[in-house]
């Protein structure tokens, strides 16, 4: 293949040729919008570091969710920030908890809704670690039960995937026993198997109010610096069970999708992070970029890299811009 008898650009002079030869497509069906929910009614805090996402009480999410679902977003996750924490998260493992009683709300009013559950204590606790502390140091093995009663009472609520993100070591084997010993066999574990130690989540603490009161979480989260550690980590949550391999963050971070995506067969997810969705944000702000050619730009990088799903704040303009977007168009 040599020019000038062959030429690439020949696929390219019209729309619907660059549709045609399209080697990865973003649909609608990839996406999952990550909602905050808090206690009250009638509740819409806006999060200040994050254009267009609130915290929102329960009747608001549903009616947000409900918007969702007619986009044809399939998917949501959920993330709770309760009106009292402790040093053990108690209203985290509570079946009266802010999360349960979302998830039985949004079963009520739109039961084909996927719903998933962030599993994790750091929205609960008053220190605002994902486990159990002691002086200075995070407990492993203690945090396990507290995690497993956590996705036992989101099981009760009728959650359809619970995705544990706290980085606890032997986290997906735990939560497993604990779900089929109570019944819940059937319901997945969309693991955070490859979480690191980024700065991107600082508008994230934001939302769920979750900032560590003291120190970081570098003890259990994964240095950005390290790769091969990354295929450790999954190898681990598959041998325990996991049902999904997530990596968080996304954008800086492809090549750990794509190394994942080459090692293991099982639905990979990525998480589009709320720096990420900050930075884009802003930069549109001041008309430095066109937001929604980068958005959709961005999104397929993470599809061509591996994912299967992607979490994102950006799902609902999305699938806004994927909804109109007809054969001979381009977004």
């Amino acid at each position: 293949m040599h020019f000038p008898e062959y030429r690439a650009r020949r696929t390219r002079r019209t729309p619907i040729l660059r549709n045609m030869v399209r080697e990865t497509r973003l649909s609608v069906d990839d996406l999952i919008y990550p909602l905050f929910c808090v206690e009250g009614a009638d509740v819409c805090h806006p999060i200040g570091s994050m254009p267009g996402v609130c915290q929102l009480s329960i009747d608001r999410l549903v009616a947000e969710a409900r918007e969702v679902w007619q986009l044809g977003i399939p998917a949501v996750i959920l993330f709770g920030i309760p009106d009292r924490k402790d040093a053990l998260g108690s209203a985290g493992t509570s079946d009266d908890g802010i999360i349960p009683r979302a998830v039985r709300a949004l079963k009520q009013v739109l039961p084909e809704l996927i719903v998933v559950t962030d599993v994790c204590m750091c929205e609960y606790t008053d220190h605002g670690h994902c486990g159990v502390v002691r002086g200075q140091d995070v407990l492993n093995d203690p945090t396990l039960e507290l995690l497993s009663r956590q996705a036992v009472a989101h099981a009760r609520a009728g959650v359809d995937i619970v995705a544990p993100s706290d980085m606890m070591d032997g986290r997906v084997a735990a939560i497993r026993r604990a779900l089929d010993t109570e019944g819940f066999d059937q319901i997945p574990i969309m693991s955070y198997a490859v979480k690191y130690a980024s700065a991107f989540y600082g508008p994230f603490r934001e939302a769920a109010e979750s900032a560590p009161q003291f120190g970081d979480r570098r003890s259990y989260q994964m240095d950005p610096a390290n790769r091969r550690e990354a295929l450790r980590e999954a190898r681990l949550d598959v041998h325990e069970n996991a049902d999904f391999l997530m990596v968080k963050p996304a954008m800086a971070y492809l090549d750990i999708l794509r190394d994942l995506r080459e090692a293991f067969d099982l639905p990979l997810v990525a998480y589009n992070v709320s720096g990420e969705f900050a930075m884009l944000k802003a930069a549109a702000q001041r008309g430095w970029i066109d937001h929604d050619r980068v958005m959709l730009e961005l999104l397929t990088a993470m599809k061509r890299a591996g994912a299967d799903l992607i979490i994102t704040y950006h799902a609902k303009e999305a699938a806004g811009l994927l909804r109109q977007d007809q054969p001979g168009q381009e977004p």
